[in-house]
């Protein structure tokens, strides 16, 4: 019974040991810092290309996409490569800034996605797309505002309920941007499939639709699962210093992963000489 017991506990050790050696968690974090700052740099180099490629279109969505995709992960890798005074600021309102602020930006960024997917499908089916930018804008404004709020407020008065509910507010953003991907994703890849077989780029386009919608549901979805987990969970929680193992595992799989593959995926540069309604993400 005593040797079940020993093995049973190992792994808990195990874990338990990597989590507070101050060696792991700086080589964890700073291996974090390194992934999202290469990430970082391939979406600035894409952008200089897509610039000199097509420089006088000036800010198309494809152009602002890889824009806050540097940001995002350029952030990050400045907040896990100061992971020590980041993880340990008091007021603890300034860790949750700083962890949060990246992924409602990434959210920008990939909801970006969404619009460019449902101005194509409107305009496919003759439906009015006028008021498809006004509620991107409106929806993120919004977003914004809320999350401002719940930051300023815990700054004030350093509360659990309204730490509870920021979290859940952040689970909910993310499950509605997973389910902006279902949505559009599977209706551009439906209409994408009704084209005739000989359409030129049909199979590149359904390959392209279908890949980014589960790479982008998925990682929303996980994001939702694993805020809510840890709003629930102490020890799931990642807004502290001795939880790297659990750090490195989600934002390999929420922001990492997600993010280079993405970018690997829409790659194609716009052609030189594009009409003026031309705002591709290829």
């Amino acid at each position: 019974m005593t040797r079940i017991t020993v093995e049973l506990g190992l792994p808990s050790k195990w874990w338990d040991e990597i989590n507070e050696s101050v060696q792991w968690q700086d080589g964890i974090f700073y291996s974090l810092s390194a992934a999202f700052a290469l990430v970082s740099t391939v979406a600035l180099i894409q952008l200089i290309r897509i610039e000199l490629r097509v420089p006088e279109y000036g800010w198309t969505t494809q152009k602002v996409f890889h824009l806050m995709n540097f940001v995002v992960n350029g952030v990050r890798a400045v907040v896990f490569g100061f992971h020590k005074e980041v993880f340990l600021f008091h007021p603890k309102v300034l860790t949750l800034v700083l962890l949060d602020l990246p992924g409602l930006l990434f959210f920008s960024a990939y909801t970006l996605l969404v619009l460019f997917w449902a101005e194509i499908y409107h305009q496919a089916r003759s439906l009015p797309t006028d008021k498809l930018r006004t509620s991107y804008i409106s929806v993120n404004g919004a977003i914004y505002f809320i999350q401002a709020c719940i930051w300023v407020y815990l700054w004030m008065n350093n509360n659990s309920t309204v730490e509870f509910i920021g979290k859940i507010f952040i689970a909910v953003v993310s499950f509605l941007a997973a389910l902006g991907f279902l949505l559009y994703g599977e209706r551009l890849f439906s209409m994408l499939r009704c084209f005739p077989i000989e359409s030129k780029g049909r199979r590149k386009k359904l390959h392209e639709v279908g890949s980014v919608t589960a790479i982008c549901f998925t990682c929303f979805l996980i994001r939702c699962f694993v805020v809510v987990l840890s709003t629930f969970d102490a020890d799931a929680s990642l807004d502290v210093l001795d939880h790297p193992v659990l750090n490195l595992i989600y934002y390999m799989l929420v922001e990492i992963l997600p993010s280079a593959l993405v970018l690997y995926i829409l790659r194609k540069l716009p052609p030189k000489r594009v009409s003026a309604q031309y705002h591709p993400i290829h």
